[in-house]
């Protein structure tokens, strides 16, 4: 079955770095684009940033654009999120996710993923 595992969160000061990681299982992860989202509490679900099966394409949110990077490695079956200039807000829980096969072609509607990992806390402190 389709697994999605990320790893990397913690806590970290404001300006800060961290690089999370999603190990994929379960399916050909070189055929699918990928996704990050992320949620804070109290608030919705929202789009980070999105690869496709090469990692010849991306897309930022224009909140992380600049200061995040995703990147593939389909060798390892696993999709990463460097994440530089934290700041506060960017504290939430991080979700990886599997998109459509080759692209997802609305890459920022969490409706264009099927499949979701349990999660990871990135929290930013001031």
């Amino acid at each position: 079955q389709v697994q999605l595992v990320e790893s990397g969160g913690g806590l970290v000061q404001a300006g800060g770095s961290l690089r999370l990681s999603c190990a994929a299982s379960g399916f050909t992860f070189s055929s699918y684009g990928m996704g990050w989202f992320r949620q804070a509490p109290g608030k919705e679900r929202e789009f980070v940033a999105a690869i496709t099966w090469s990692g010849g394409s991306t897309n930022y949110a224009d909140s992380v654009k600049g200061r995040f990077t995703i990147s593939r490695d389909n060798a390892k079956k696993t999709v990463y999120l460097q994440m530089n200039s934290l700041k506060p807000e960017d504290t939430a829980v991080y979700y990886c996710a599997r998109g459509a096969i080759f692209s997802v072609p609305n890459p920022s509607a969490p409706a264009s993923y099927l499949y979701w990992g349990q999660g990871t806390q990135v929290t930013v402190s001031s």
